[in-house]
């Protein structure tokens, strides 16, 4: 179906504000309405889901009109705890358009993170009495079925969208672009090769663990000393918190992207406030959800380095150039407490760029072997 009639049908439903977070599988929606709306009054891109139905239910209580809300269907659980006690007609009857990229779907090839969640996302839409209807690449009219969702819509009901694979189509694909110097992966290898063999890293999800995984192997270092984080957005530093708290005898770098600190900021704080020695956190700034498609994130006009100390860490920098980088990765050693690197970079990544050849399983037993923890 061409984006323009999917989007017709999302206005004969009464939408006219957009928010979520964006996703590879929904690129021609999202792409469509960054040129249509950019980033403005009538579209937000969204810290994480739930936020995003937060903030479409406000939409709704100040005009009466439904707001479409995008996302993976990973991001169906961050939304889960808002559609069930704020939306749902047993509460306060608050209707969103949800449109949700379908990964993992049944007997389509996909990464590992993907699998389960494409296995239980339509029954995770019942659970939560959302009526649906899956978008594929033979849907052509979706008369009928927004006849069906005026109704739910005026009766108090939530509404989505599953969109498969390549049902959605454009002729036009939005370049974001960014000024910075630095690729992510030329900032990866300065600090793989200015770390050592003892340190940890757990790798946010997306294209930065793949290009630590593909450094590694092409210098054959081992994959032992890295957790790749393929899934659960936002949760890395959590992981490399815990870790680091268990043992101190290891320095553990938090590898992250601006996206993903986005969506949980809180846990920012919890870590910077804490008196924690070992836990080194480097953001990668790119100021958008480059994995995705480059839909541009808040965090390009922010300096995260003031943020972080203001929410307690209590060493923060904020480097732009391969010389600078290298200056803070050679101090690390003579700082106390928690440490906080931003270090801005483009957009660019290689069209070539791999994944991890080893399962989740395969990388969760070699971490805890080099943990001492099997």
């Amino acid at each position: 179906m061409q984006v323009e009639n999917f989007v017709s049908v999302l206005q004969d439903l009464g939408a006219g504000f957009y928010t979520g977070v964006p996703d590879s599988l929904l690129s021609p929606f999202t792409d469509y309405i960054m040129r249509t709306h950019g980033v403005s009054d009538c579209h937000i891109v969204a810290a994480n889901e739930g936020a995003a139905v937060g903030l479409a239910a406000g939409h709704y209580l100040a005009t009466g009109k439904p707001a479409v809300v995008y996302m993976q269907n990973s991001g169906i659980g961050n939304a889960t705890n808002p559609i069930c006690s704020l939306l749902h007609e047993k509460v306060y009857a608050l209707p969103v358009i949800f449109v949700i990229g379908w990964r993992g779907e049944p007997n389509v090839h996909d990464e590992p993170q993907h699998v389960f969640q494409g296995a239980v996302t339509l029954s995770q839409l019942e659970c939560m009495e959302i009526p649906y209807a899956v978008i594929s690449e033979e849907t052509t009219d979706l008369k009928q079925c927004a006849a069906d969702f005026k109704e739910h819509i005026q009766s108090g009901k939530s509404v989505a969208f599953v969109v498969r694979k390549g049902a959605l189509k454009s002729s036009e694909k939005n370049k974001y672009s960014s000024p910075n110097s630095l690729s992510r992966e030329e900032i990866l290898v300065e600090i793989i090769a200015n770390t050592t063999k003892n340190d940890v890293f757990v790798c946010t999800t997306g294209k930065l663990s793949r290009e630590v995984f593909e450094i590694r192997e092409n210098n054959s270092m081992g994959h032992g000393q890295d957790f790749l984080t393929v899934g659960s957005m936002g949760h890395s530093l959590m992981l490399a918190y815990g870790i680091a708290l268990a043992k101190p005898d290891k320095r553990v770098f938090c590898l992250d992207g601006d996206g993903a600190v986005l969506m949980h900021l809180g846990s920012l704080a919890v870590v910077g406030t804490s008196s924690v020695n070992n836990l080194v956190h480097i953001v990668i700034n790119n100021g958008s959800h480059e994995t995705v498609g480059g839909i541009p994130t808040v965090a390009g006009d922010m300096d995260l380095s003031q943020v972080a100390a203001s929410l307690g860490y209590k060493n923060t920098f904020r480097v732009s150039t391969k010389s600078d980088l290298l200056a803070v990765l050679n101090k690390l050693d003579q700082l106390q407490g928690t440490v906080f690197v931003e270090v801005l970079s483009n957009l660019e990544s290689r069209a070539d760029l791999g994944r991890p050849t080893t399962s989740p399983i395969e990388n969760k037993n070699e971490l805890m072997k080099f943990l001492g923890a099997i």
